[in-house]
């Protein structure tokens, strides 16, 4: 696979530059980012100092710098060096405990909220990389921590992070399956659609503010438009008669790739966000479902039955020319683009199990990325394209989890009751 090789020789870049100097530092360091035994790069993130009482550990302190750090253990290619193996101590020479870089900060209350500096600091020559102070109410510092966090990650690996990205998920632990929202540390979950009923099918617009997903409280299965901020109205968009099902928003986010049942066969349709059918792409080869757009908006992946059994299939959105993707297995469904647009990811049936696979949308081998005991479905891409959130179910239990595409370790997302499934990560959503 091409396109697999060339993404597993990825080289991470550490540019030390120097904030605030008129000309950068020289030192470069490479890494390979996607070797399963990368050592993952040390850093130490001291408490929070209040200056208000600076021999002080607070709690606040402690839950800042907790925060921070796990926000850049999660993007996979950084550990944490305890603080208690320095005693806390934000003088310790940095590369005696093992630490290549640090993380030093403070922060200062007032009527108004919080003042926090933030220095990411290079340990080796104790060179500032990084430097930023906000202000913000206390309701809004968690983010700015965040958005810190996602400018280490810039600065260590040339890319943007993807501390503030979310996920949308179906559970049930209200009894109904209900769609959720929450932050990828799993610090904020709360309960999007209360319909008491069968929902399904969550998908993020390309901005991150609207959600796509199906309903069948009504009795027909609609499909509905949430704005996540609450300032507008959720509101029903397709109600046919029959399915209503989004497969996925356009990158521009103007337009959905829809399947109805409106004429009798499953098809596949675009759709605007006001409800308006533009287009019917399929007609009546097998049943139709499951479309995500290729980044650039030119294509769409797709699942049909139309050779017999469930397999992908790509769409060129301008002459409507289908091409078979899938060959391997007899069930293969469930695809997501990579942000990059250089592989699909999907559900297989293999031996009696579902795995996820990723395969190039120009065809040939795919990629079998899961390897234990359970069956894996529905993957969706981290916004950097490094990682898969995917329902595992074992025992009868389902629950989101999480795997690096060149990596073996599955880590689980969430602790909720009940079951969750049909999870979609969010694009970068914007800071503010």
């Amino acid at each position: 696979m091409n396109s697999m090789n060339a993404l597993s020789k990825a080289l991470l870049c550490i540019w030390a530059t120097l904030l605030f100097c008129a000309s950068p530092a020289a030192a470069r360091i490479y890494l390979d980012i996607t070797s399963a035994d990368l050592r993952k790069l040390p850093i130490a993130v001291p408490y929070f100092i209040d200056t208000n009482d600076p021999a002080a550990i607070t709690e606040k302190g402690k839950d800042f710098a907790t925060l921070l750090g796990k926000a850049l253990t999660f993007h996979g290619f950084v550990s944490i060096i305890p603080a208690n193996t320095y005693n806390n101590d934000r003088s310790t020479n940095w590369p005696s405990v093992g630490a290549d870089f640090a993380v030093l900060a403070n922060y200062d209350t007032n009527a108004n909220g919080v003042t926090m500096e933030l220095r990411f600091i290079d340990a080796h020559n104790n060179k500032m990389l990084a430097g930023k102070r906000y202000k913000a109410p206390w309701s809004k510092i968690n983010t700015f921590v965040l958005k810190f966090a996602d400018e280490v990650v810039l600065k260590l690996s040339g890319e943007n992070g993807i501390s503030n990205s979310q996920i949308a998920f179906v559970a049930d632990q209200s009894g109904q399956k209900e769609i959720y929202v929450a932050d990828i540390l799993g610090e904020n979950i709360r309960q999007v659609t209360r319909h008491k009923n069968l929902t399904v099918s969550p998908r993020f617009s390309a901005d991150g503010e609207r959600l796509a997903y199906t309903t069948y409280h009504r009795g027909n299965p609609n499909l509905y438009i949430t704005d996540l901020s609450q300032s507008k109205k959720t509101k029903a968009i397709s109600w046919h008669n029959g399915l209503n099902i989004a497969g996925g928003w356009s990158p521009n986010g103007k337009q959905l790739v829809t399947t109805l049942s409106k004429d009798g066969n499953p098809d596949l349709y675009l759709m605007a966000t006001n409800g308006t059918v533009l287009n019917r792409l399929t007609h009546n080869e097998g049943l139709n479902v499951s479309g995500s757009w290729s980044p650039d908006g030119s294509k769409i992946v797709f699942v049909s039955d139309r050779s017999g059994n469930p397999q992908l299939y790509i769409m060129n959105l301008t002459n409507k020319k289908v091409n078979r993707l899938t060959f391997y297995g007899d069930e293969n469904t469930t695809p997501s683009w990579s942000p990059q647009g250089d592989l699909i990811a999907y559900t297989g049936r293999d031996n009696g199990n579902h795995h996820l696979f990723v395969i190039p949308p120009e065809g040939g081998s795919p990629t079998k990325i899961t390897e234990f005991w359970g069956n894996y479905e529905s993957p969706s891409w981290s916004p950097d394209g490094r990682q898969l959130v995917f329902s595992r179910t074992r025992n009868d239990k389902q629950q989101l989890c999480r795997i690096f595409l060149y990596g073996k370790e599955i880590t689980p997302m969430f602790t909720l009751n009940g079951n969750q499934t049909y999870p979609q990560w969010s694009p970068r959503i914007d800071y503010n």
